[in-house]
């Protein structure tokens, strides 16, 4: 666990540093609009609930949405094919650097999901893949394409599956 906290910490970049140092400044203003208007119980709870309100998402959904507008990124399946004579299944996909920077290094995800008839059950099968693989890509310049292949193993599911890729990009 404490790993994984330092490991996040060493990669923050400076937008990461004025996002939070900035929602932190923004929840101390509201501490202390809270502790001026403590006369007023109501309002002054309402501005102490929503500063740890703001604190907690603003800092979750400030971090996916920057980073997504910063490193944008789009993946696409070139073709997938399950192989007979081994468990796996081999993905080509492409990875195309969207963004105005460049990228040091991507992370790229091919999952592979259940599928059904239901869309409700399938929207739910996908918080649960059945199978994922994941390769680093590095120095990808603003513009530019790769080709990636990745191969899922083991894979022993036998009924129909869907595959996705993805890419997390810094």
């Amino acid at each position: 666990m404490t790993q994984r906290i330092t490991e996040f910490i060493n990669k923050l970049i400076t937008y990461d540093y004025i996002l939070f140092g900035s929602l932190l400044f923004v929840f101390i203003l509201f501490i202390i609009l809270g502790i001026l208007l403590r006369n007023r119980v109501a309002l002054a709870l309402f501005f102490i609930l929503f500063a740890f309100i703001e604190l907690l998402v603003g800092s979750t959904y400030g971090y996916i949405k920057m980073h997504e507008w910063l490193f944008k990124n789009e993946t696409s399946i070139i073709s997938q094919k399950k192989l007979n004579f081994t468990q796996a299944v081999v993905v080509y996909g492409v990875v195309k650097n969207s963004s105005d920077r460049d990228f040091s290094s991507c992370k790229i995800t091919a999952k592979t999901y259940k599928i059904s008839s239901n869309k409700l059950k399938d929207a739910i099968l996908k918080f649960k893949p059945l199978n994922k693989m994941s390769i680093i890509e590095e120095d990808i310049a603003k513009g530019q394409e790769r080709e990636v292949k990745i191969i899922i193993e083991p894979f022993t599911y036998g009924g129909d599956y869907n595959v996705t890729l993805g890419a997390d990009c810094r």
